[in-house]
């Protein structure tokens, strides 16, 4: 029989099979599959470490920033530190007036007191006058015992002391034309934080005084 091959193709040869290539409905390339696969998981580990750069260039941003603003606060703990520092030096030094300033008026304040009382007794000279912790002693001269002992009851009514004792009374010979008596008084202060005695306690230990007198 005669086959005629309209085609012009080669005829294949007996005993060998055709080429991958030729045959048709068989798969692609593993080749260009295994290209494939490279190029996405290079695709895959470029975009990966995008990312990681990404989020380190981020994350060194907010160091920097945070570092920034430690500083800053810092600075501001420092300045707040230092006006501490010499609000507590303001205040101790005010706290230093103060104290002087209390120890100067006491003294003041004492003598001035002590001053009008004798000059609201009638009949007595303030003669000296020293202070010696609590206890204020006093020196001077009345026309009279009895005037010794209201100058003492005055002294009780102001309420800056709590006893007053008298140290010393004597009649003074140097004075003929009159009759003078030399006194010495020690008062002790009062605690003003201690209620104060009545005014009928202190009359009376001033008219006990001038009667032992």
């Amino acid at each position: 029989m005669i086959q005629i091959n309209l085609l012009g193709l080669p005829k294949p040869k007996k005993g060998k099979r055709a080429s991958a290539a030729s045959m048709p409905g068989e798969g692609p390339n593993p080749m260009v599959l295994i290209v494939i696969a490279l190029v996405l998981s290079f695709g895959a580990l470029a975009g990966w470490y995008w990312k990681i750069d990404s989020e380190k260039k981020d994350i060194e941003k907010k160091m920097v920033a945070a570092q920034q603003e430690a500083q800053r606060l810092a600075v501001a703990k420092a300045k707040y530190d230092e006006r501490e520092a010499q609000k507590k030096i303001f205040e101790q030094r005010v706290k230093v007036i103060e104290d002087l300033r209390r120890q100067q008026q006491g003294p003041i304040e004492l003598l001035a007191m002590i001053g009008d009382t004798v000059n609201n007794t009638e009949g007595v000279w303030l003669g000296t006058l020293k202070e010696d912790g609590h206890n204020v002693s006093i020196e001077g001269t009345a026309l009279s015992v009895h005037q010794v002992a209201s100058l003492m009851k005055n002294l009780e009514n102001t309420g800056y002391f709590r006893a007053i004792e008298m140290k010393e009374t004597a009649q003074d010979e140097q004075t003929k034309d009159m009759q003078v008596f030399n006194f010495s008084l020690v008062c002790e202060k009062a605690d003003k934080s201690q209620p104060q005695p009545a005014q009928g306690a202190t009359a009376g230990t001033a008219g006990t005084a001038a009667k032992k007198m």
